[in-house]
């Protein structure tokens, strides 16, 4: 069994999984698991939205919508994180439409505009994973190692965390993290 190198384990120190509502997080930036028009929609996107109030439906209204894979940013208003990131996930047609390109597109994306920025905590949902289908498990793999690619190139990132609202895909996480690349 290999054992993790001590960047992976610096970047798993930096990462937090935990069983909570994303909306109240007091971190620099939350992640939208948003549709194309970003105006709001159902789980986390409407959440979102309907915790930060009419202000951000009205920013986003003038930001022309965004591309799958691609990320956009917002105020937070109302919501106690400073800021949100809107990615628009692919909707899992079975996996050869490039649908696992376009998801790590979303976590590359959102670590670009998290550098830019200077954020230093950042949570995200399970993108992807609630009615666009993407198999949870797959999804988890894709989310962590994006991650972890981000956080051995961005010291300024403190703290990940990836907030489930259900059971399953908070133990799927949990359960990645704690086996060691390799086994």
């Amino acid at each position: 069994m290999a054992q993790p190198t001590d960047a992976q384990e610096a970047a798993m120190d930096r990462i937090s999984v935990l069983k909570t509502d994303i909306t109240t997080l007091d971190v620099d930036a939350i992640v939208n698991a948003a549709n194309t028009t970003l105006l709001g929609g159902g789980g986390v996107d409407g959440a979102i939205h309907r915790a930060a109030g009419a202000e951000l439906y009205d920013e986003c209204a003038g930001l022309g919508g965004c591309e799958t894979g691609g990320a956009k940013l917002t105020k937070g208003y109302r919501l106690p994180a400073r800021y949100v990131i809107h990615t628009v996930g692919p909707v899992w047609t079975g996996g050869d439409r490039g649908e696992r390109d376009l998801l790590a597109s979303c976590y590359r994306e959102c670590f670009r505009i998290a550098r830019e920025r200077g954020f230093k905590t950042i949570a995200f949902p399970a993108i992807s994973c609630g009615v666009y289908r993407f198999p949870v498990d797959e999804a988890v793999r894709i989310a962590l190692r994006e991650t972890q690619e981000a956080l051995k190139t961005n010291g300024h990132i403190e703290k990940v965390i990836f907030a489930c609202f259900g059971e399953d895909t908070y133990e799927a996480y949990r359960s990645y993290l704690r086996t060691p690349k390799g086994a």
